[in-house]
């Protein structure tokens, strides 16, 4: 049950219905019947790991009181939260990878080990609510945040339906509270909710399902195709995930604003971006700003006595834990790299954490937005690529003189132009509202009301025209 099926469409009309109308009478009947449906939603799309996603919560619920109710035995309650949350992640994601790794390593020595793997199925969004469950003791244990005595809060917030499976990565401070106090309905919050799932709908089945199409055949054939292809399919894979997991992330805010929540905003226009940093500022914020947190923080006071090198050490550290975050490849661990290497520049030069002007016109700004992409650009080859050797060979292959040619799309040059039409429109339309929260976003004091209104429309059109009819899952379903 995806956000962009008819099913969903069918299931969330019947929530929203029940929600307000019948389970409305207080806060209590509303957080039950809010569990009720995220643990239905779950179950649909993987019913086999509904009980280990109530047993994390179970755990996390208990040891969450415990660490703030002992003072001499928190630091052992807070590691066991720790161990059960990063032993999970590292048995379900990287047990087999680490298997693998190690017969490999052994192999290419001469010395057969043949260690079995496992038959592991993933739960899925276990990266997304194990960050959740994790951010909360570490801030109950550090004063931040009072543990909630409430199991039916907390076991919402671990299972909160729209962002369960692929983020936002909400922190306890800013969702439990909403979930301690009763939702009463909004029109305008409503509205402009639909408005941005809208939007959100748009970019996944009219822009990234139209450019998995292209990517996919790319990435497959890439052996074959000239580096003209290889570079466009590496432009389209970019702007693919991005409309793709901000797509995802605009329809969770959206439907949780139709519920009553505020959730946490995940994507702040990154490609107008002025530089990495500026980028990592605005790329899967709930994410960055959680690891900003819990990771580089910590490392960064550790590391404070070694000045630049120490503060380069926590950033590469922090950004290859962002990387394998994703998964347990090499592509991931070597992607996570790059971006670390690509701060220690502003870091020599004192600008990591300088705020850049936010660009208007000027060719300085334009080179340092098309600078920036192009460098996030080339290193999603590396997130797209199944393995090291892929990427390698998709690089040289790129660097041949073939990437002076015109690109022969696998599907035809006007599926591909009208693509690129759309994808147009939502760079413009993005620049335009780049001061907002999102693209369709108004303004009662806006002057511009008819232009909004055909924008939406046309929107709308292009998803009934031009939309995927294929349910193609979201990228980050996988994380």
């Amino acid at each position: 049950m995806i956000f962009n099926s008819l099913v969903f469409l069918i299931y969330f009309i019947l929530f929203f219905f029940l929600y307000w109308f019948v389970f409305n009478k207080g806060v209590k009947y509303q957080n039950l019947f809010l569990l009720f449906g995220s643990y239905f939603f779950y179950a649909w799309a993987d019913w086999r790991f509904l009980s280990f996603l109530i047993g994390v919560s179970t755990i996390n619920f208990l040891l969450g009181i415990y660490i703030e109710k002992e003072t001499r035995y928190k630091r052992l309650f807070l590691y066991i939260g720790l161990i059960q949350g990063i032993g999970g992640l590292a048995f379900f994601k990287y047990f087999n990878f680490f298997i693998t790794s190690f017969n490999d390593l052994f192999q290419s020595l001469n010395v057969n080990l043949h260690l079995q793997i496992l038959n592991i199925a993933i739960p899925l969004g276990i990266s997304f609510f194990t960050f959740r469950t994790i951010g909360y003791i570490l801030d109950v244990e550090k004063g931040k945040i009072k543990a909630t005595k409430d199991w039916l809060v907390f076991f919402n917030y671990v299972s909160f339906f729209p962002s369960l499976l692929s983020g936002p990565i909400d922190k306890a401070k800013l969702f439990v509270p909403q979930l301690e106090r009763k939702r009463e309905f909004d029109y305008n919050q409503a509205t402009d909710g639909v408005r941005q799932i809208v939007w959100g709908l748009f970019k996944k089945v009219v822009i990234a399902d139209n450019c998995a199409i292209i990517t996919t055949q790319t990435f497959d054939n890439y052996q074959i195709l000239p580096g003209s292809n290889l570079l466009f399919a590496a432009f389209l894979f970019t702007i693919q995930i991005y409309a793709d997991f901000s797509g995802y992330s605009d329809m969770a805010i959206g439907f949780s604003r139709l519920i009553g929540f505020n959730i946490t905003k995940n994507f702040d226009f990154p490609f107008f971006s002025q530089n990495i940093a500026e980028f990592w500022r605005k790329w899967h914020i709930s994410l960055t700003s959680w690891m900003t947190e819990y990771v580089f923080i910590p490392l960064n006071i550790a590391f404070r006595d070694y000045n630049n090198f120490g503060l380069i050490l926590a950033v590469l550290i922090n950004f290859i834990v962002i990387g394998i975050w994703h998964g347990a490849n090499w592509t991931y661990l070597l992607f996570g790299i790059l971006h670390g290497c690509y701060f220690i520049p502003l870091i020599l030069r004192g600008k990591m954490h300088k705020q850049e002007k936010t660009a208007k016109s000027g060719l300085i700004e334009f080179i340092n937005m098309f600078g920036t992409f192009t460098l996030v650009m080339l290193t999603f080859i590396l997130f797209r690529s199944d393995n090291l050797d892929q990427a390698y060979h998709y690089y040289f292959r790129l660097c041949s003189f073939s990437i002076f040619s015109l690109p022969a799309l696998p599907t035809g040059r006007l599926n591909g132009l009208i693509t690129l039409f759309f994808i147009v429109v939502m760079f413009i339309a993005e620049w335009f509202q780049r001061e907002k929260n999102h693209a369709l976003q108004t303004d009662r004091e806006d002057n511009n009301q008819v232009l909004y209104a055909v924008l939406y429309y046309t929107i709308i059109l292009a998803i009934i025209l031009f939309g995927s009819t294929v349910e193609d899952q979201f990228i980050y379903f996988k994380f």
